[in-house]
């Protein structure tokens, strides 16, 4: 299990991929020297998660391991375009935030855990699964904020962890609300809990910041899109072939991971034809096309959710 150590051995300025914040001396004093598995970072929005999930791949021993960061927000993706959950490896010993080695992606297909949380596991145990394929044997995994037992979030996150199996949980709280979730995680031999403080510098971001954020993000991903017509019956369609003007949709290869994102600009239902702008630039590895819930504005790139018919 981790050990705390009496002397912290970083400094923020050693910690690329972390801005100018403050770091707590909880996180210092942590000795990442024997952490290895699957480390899930757990905590309500606004938090300092991402925070502490980059300061701790920094902090892990690379010459032990080799070394993998999940980005687990479709909402506010840090390591892909928004509806997507991505797991990147390190390239070397050295390497800074973001990582730059191999990447895998799944798409969720919205931007909120809430109805898609069978998607959200899926994507989870897939990219753990690829990355351990790959011989990468430490991942830290940086959770979306999706944690309200009342809608849900107790049950996604326990079967979160009974399905990764994580080494260690670090929770960080801003008053009880992980509580419970930790009381029997804490009694428990499958996992070790670490809890620790925010960082005093996490804010709040509302709702108008989080859309704006995500705008941003599609708009650097499709910024050297182009245009491609597709026969969707050439194709196979996940769930169905409904599609809808604007909407996301996701080009898969045939291990189901994402090869790239489109936004539906035509459909020509007469002869079964889409043109997607996307910056795919060929289709030969494309084994099948998932429709999303959202739809993205191809001038704003802002979203909204569909309410898609089966």
């Amino acid at each position: 299990m981790p050990k705390t150590s009496k002397n912290a051995t970083f400094t923020l300025n050693q910690i690329s991929g972390v801005n100018a914040v403050d770091i707590p001396a909880e996180w210092e004093k942590l000795d990442a020297s024997e952490l290895s598995g699957t480390l899930m970072v757990v905590g309500a929005p606004d938090v300092g998660k991402t925070t502490f999930a980059r300061y701790l791949f920094k902090r892990l021993d690379a010459g032990k391991s080799r070394r993998g960061y999940l980005d687990g927000d479709p909402g506010q993706s840090s390591l892909g375009p928004p509806c997507t959950m991505s797991l990147t490896a390190a390239k070397d010993e050295n390497d800074a935030f973001p990582p730059a080695g191999e990447t895998w992606r799944y798409f969720v297909g919205s931007v909120s855990p809430t109805g898609h949380m069978l998607p959200v596991l899926t994507g989870a145990a897939r990219l753990v699964a690829a990355a351990k394929e790959a011989a990468i044997s430490t991942i830290v995994y940086d959770t979306n904020g999706f944690v309200d037992p009342g809608l849900g979030g107790f049950y996604l996150k326990m079967a979160e962890i009974d399905l990764l199996k994580p080494q260690v949980i670090f929770a960080i709280q801003r008053q009880q609300e992980l509580e419970s979730l930790l009381i029997p995680l804490r009694r428990s031999k499958r996992t070790h809990v670490i809890d620790l403080p925010m960082s005093p510098d996490a804010q709040r971001r509302e709702r108008p910041f989080r859309q704006e954020y995500r705008a941003q993000s599609f708009a650097r991903y499709f910024q050297s899109s182009a245009f491609l017509r597709i026969n969707w019956r050439s194709f196979v369609i996940f769930p169905t072939p409904h599609f809808m003007l604007h909407q996301l949709v996701a080009l898969e290869d045939a291990r189901g991971f994402t090869l790239g994102l489109g936004i539906v600009e035509e459909i020509d239902r007469i002869f079964s034809q889409v043109y997607l702008r996307t910056p795919l630039h060929s289709l030969d590895e494309v084994d099948a096309i998932r429709v999303g819930d959202v739809a993205v504005d191809p001038e704003t790139f802002r979203d909204r959710r569909l309410n898609r018919k089966s």
